[in-house]
């Protein structure tokens, strides 16, 4: 075996004899040492054991300090070591915690916390943690089992239970000791029943909350239920008053003569109090009667057997494919028909062939001009002298520029209309 340098080179005040086959620990060096490795061990492969009450706020701190001597190297007593170290908590052979325990740490450089409140169905059943720690520094981890032992209550559950929530608070702050007990205390002054405790402590971001602005040092409120033997007190009967319902509604605050009692520490918002009567809810869940509405108890679950006859599915997969298939071809024929033999273009069309037809007979006439000329053209007599005057065109069939009648200016032989003289002129 491979020994650690400091063993090899030894130490003057530890070491004793001569030679180096003759070295050997004092008896204090000795026994420091085996308490060192003791101690190392017994963290390591320790179990606790706690015992909560069902019903009631369970609470544990899985503190830094105790597992700072689980990580090489060693520190040495009275050295301050502020390495940061993470925890994963998980049910014994499961990866996540039972759903009544929750877990919380804020930093690595801060503890812990499991919480949570166990259940009436858990009595009885030990419940094993496995807590792994991570130092985040050099990378070691060291476990040990939280085995939870849970008993039973005398008189659980509680039948008064009420919540509050609580906006300048945060789940980590409420755990402590000391400021739970503040908030009992302040709660018994004001409800004066003979036994109270705290049921559970809910965060307001596990209820739906937002995370809060990181300015004015804001807080994300927790919830938390505590429970009596008595009735509620006048003072929390108040929130149910119809003017402080109206006020809640408006966004207002209501007003409670007991705030002030929770003021100086705790600010709660009574609009969101709850109070639960346990007596009340017993008594109307015996009156449930099955009716209409709830169907009856069918007894177990029979499967199928195993001798069921083979269905053919041939002829519906040929209707499933042939009805929409014939479908489709209808109204692809009726869709043709109506684009191509009812369009309302064809007349149009038609007569547009038309109209280019005679313009091209026109074109064509155009070209040829060895054709008779209109009787606009031919020889006419003088309406005056009775002379015949020659046509107005001439053999050159290349001109087209010569109108088909000339103007009577023209004319030989015409008689001048006397035109009327303008006055003043005589």
């Amino acid at each position: 075996m491979q020994l650690p340098r400091w063993w090899e080179l030894g130490d003057p005040c530890a070491w004793t004899g001569q030679g180096r086959g003759t070295r050997r620990m004092s008896p204090a060096t000795t026994g420091a040492f085996l308490l060192t490795v003791y101690t190392i061990f017994s963290k390591v492969h320790s179990d606790r054991n706690v015992y909560p009450s069902a019903g009631v706020l369970f609470v544990h701190v899985l503190e830094r300090e105790y597992f700072k001597g689980e990580f090489p190297p060693y520190p040495k007593p009275g050295e301050i070591s502020n390495d940061p170290i993470t925890f994963n908590t998980n049910l014994m052979g499961y990866p996540d915690r039972p759903g009544w325990l929750r877990y919380i740490q804020r930093t690595p450089y801060s503890d812990g916390v499991l919480y949570g409140s166990p259940t009436a169905e858990n009595v009885g059943k030990p419940t094993v943690i496995e807590i792994t720690a991570y130092n985040r520094r050099t990378f070691e981890t060291a476990r040990h089992n939280l085995i939870i032992n849970i008993m039973s209550a005398e008189d659980f559950p509680l039948p008064y239970q009420a919540e509050f929530f609580i906006k300048n608070m945060n789940v980590e702050e409420m755990l402590a000791s000391e400021v739970l007990g503040d908030f009992l205390g302040a709660v018994k002054n004001v409800w004066q029943p003979e036994r109270l405790n705290a049921i559970n402590i809910t965060s307001a971001l596990d209820r739906g909350g937002r995370v809060p602005l990181p300015i004015n040092d804001m807080k994300e409120g927790v919830y938390v239920m505590v429970g009596a033997d008595v009735p509620f007190s006048s003072c929390l009967r108040e929130v149910e008053n119809p003017q402080n319902q109206l006020r809640c509604s408006q966004e207002m605050e209501p007003v409670i003569t007991c705030d002030k009692k929770f003021r100086t520490q705790f600010y709660i918002d009574w609009c969101k109090i709850s109070l639960v009567d346990k007596t009340k809810q017993v008594s109307t869940y015996q009156e449930v009667i099955r009716g209409e509405g709830i169907l009856p108890d069918g007894g177990e679950y029979k499967p199928p057997s195993d001798s069921l006859k083979s269905r053919d599915y041939y002829t519906d997969f040929l209707i499933t494919l042939a009805v929409p298939s014939a479908v489709a071809l209808v109204l692809f024929l009726i869709l043709a028909y109506i684009m191509c033999c009812r369009r309302e273009g064809v007349i149009q069309l038609v007569h547009h062939s038309a109209i280019q037809k005679s313009t091209k007979e026109l074109r064509d006439m155009s070209k040829n001009r060895e054709i008779a000329w209109p009787l606009s053209t031919l020889p006419v007599f003088h309406p005056v002298t009775g002379e015949i005057l020659p046509p107005l065109h001439t053999d050159n069939y290349e001109s087209t520029n010569m109108p088909l009648m000339q103007t009577q200016q023209n004319l030989p032989h015409q008689t001048q209309i006397p035109q009327q003289q303008t006055t003043g002129e005589y």
